[in-house]
């Protein structure tokens, strides 16, 4: 009667943990349903090992959301006194791949517990929950398999809370970057002038789609005209937002200030209010007198347009250092150059002379000089087509590895 009585208690248990087991299950599911944060989740589990099944030691491992290669403690039960030792922890148990049970020739960071659980994803980690001190070691098979069901669904339901988050951060990114690529687009202008005085031809090849290049051309209505271009340092959201604010600067102070040195100096002044020295802007701006014929330039840190007249080339070089930096520039000089004949002005970011080949050749100055002194003659629109067809078969399955923005101002 006594063994009868014995088998009888010993179901009535093992009845007991699987209804146990059954309505954890259910609690932990309905939690992940009504989405229920990750620290409630971390809570629920910490509760669980130790009110339900008895567990003295326990700590839940798990990457840092900044950094994947950095672990941190997102729960555990008695572990206060180890704090100092979560590095050394971590370090041994990410060499497991399978459920492990603790062994003297364990690391001795490991001997106050009983097993260590991982949790995989697609062969990738995300997860380590370290147990020890089970206190009933009646059915502790059965218990050790609930306990790591238990953790690879909590462990799972954690991840795929960051997953939905990393999406919902790509997807508000994508519209960020969808926004500045159509401010970006309005800002470059699509139609530039072309008459028997001058002609104005562009290329704009942002790098990932947003680029920190910006041209313009603005027209007095008096026989003057000037161009513009800049390389605004940084990509992204915050270069193109930050070139939309440049260019409104340029069209406000271009009308107050006509001369160009006075021009600069404002629009420093006003970048590095806006700025605060975070960001620099390489700039370069000339200006076309076409009854006088004659180009002014002030060339801020810009990478030198190239002066095709005469069969020659000349580089603009004179200037000042780049804007945004400074509050004050150290020297400013504009530089006027008579214009003869039949002239061409090709000006660029430095995307160009950083243009490499498949043999890990750059563009540089060589490539750019050789090219302006081949196809100088062109009209703008020709040679800049020229000039795609030459950057296309230079780079070949390179990619393109910065922004490139050419800006061709041909004087007839």
């Amino acid at each position: 009667m006594s063994r009868e009585l014995a088998v009888l208690e010993k179901l009535e248990k093992e009845l007991s943990l699987k209804e146990l087991q059954i309505k954890s299950l259910l609690t932990i599911t309905q939690a992940i349903n009504d989405n229920v944060s990750a620290d409630g989740l971390f809570n629920m589990y910490r509760s669980f090992l130790s009110w339900e099944m008895g567990i003295s030691k326990m700590g839940l491992f798990i990457p840092d959301e900044e950094s994947s290669e950095n672990w941190m403690c997102a729960s555990q039960i008695n572990l206060e006194d180890k704090k100092m030792e979560y590095d050394i922890i971590i370090k041994n148990i990410l060499k497991f791949n399978r459920l492990h049970t603790i062994k003297p020739e364990d690391d001795a960071s490991l001997w106050d517990f009983d097993i260590v659980i991982p949790v995989f994803h697609k062969e990738r980690p995300i997860a380590y929950s370290l147990i020890g001190g089970i206190k009933s070691k009646d059915d502790l098979y059965n218990k050790i398999q609930f306990i790591t069901t238990i953790t690879n669904i909590i462990a799972v339901a954690i991840e795929n809370k960051k997953l939905f988050k990393q999406k919902i951060q790509q997807e508000r990114l994508k519209k960020e970057i969808e926004l500045a690529r159509n401010v970006q687009q309005m800002l470059i202008p699509d139609n530039l002038p072309k008459n028997d005085k001058y002609e104005l031809s562009s290329i704009y090849q942002p790098h990932f789609n947003i680029g920190g290049d910006y041209l313009d051309f603005i027209d007095f209505n008096n026989g003057r005209f000037i161009f513009c271009i800049a390389d605004i340092s940084g990509k992204g959201v915050a270069a193109a937002l930050l070139m939309a604010n440049f260019q409104a600067m340029i069209q406000s102070l271009i009308f107050q200030y006509r001369d160009l040195e006075t021009f600069i100096f404002a629009l420093n002044q006003t970048v590095l209010r806006v700025t605060k020295s975070d960001k620099f802007i390489t700039f370069f701006i000339g200006e076309i007198d076409i009854h006088a014929k004659t180009l002014k330039y002030i060339n801020a840190g810009h990478y030198p347009p190239a002066l095709y007249m005469n069969g020659k080339i000349k580089r603009l070089t004179e200037g000042c250092t780049v804007i945004g930096i400074f509050d004050k520039l150290p020297e400013i000089k504009e530089e006027i150059i008579p214009l003869e004949g039949e002239c061409l002005i090709m000006s660029f970011t430095d995307g160009l002379a950083d243009l490499k080949n498949e043999r890990d050749e750059y563009f540089e100055d060589k490539g750019i000089e050789g090219f302006v002194s081949k196809f100088g003659h062109l009209d703008a629109q020709t040679f800049n087509d020229e000039l795609m067809k030459e950057i296309e078969e230079y780079k070949g399955s390179e990619d393109f590895t910065d922004d490139i923005a050419v800006l061709t101002c041909k004087v007839f």
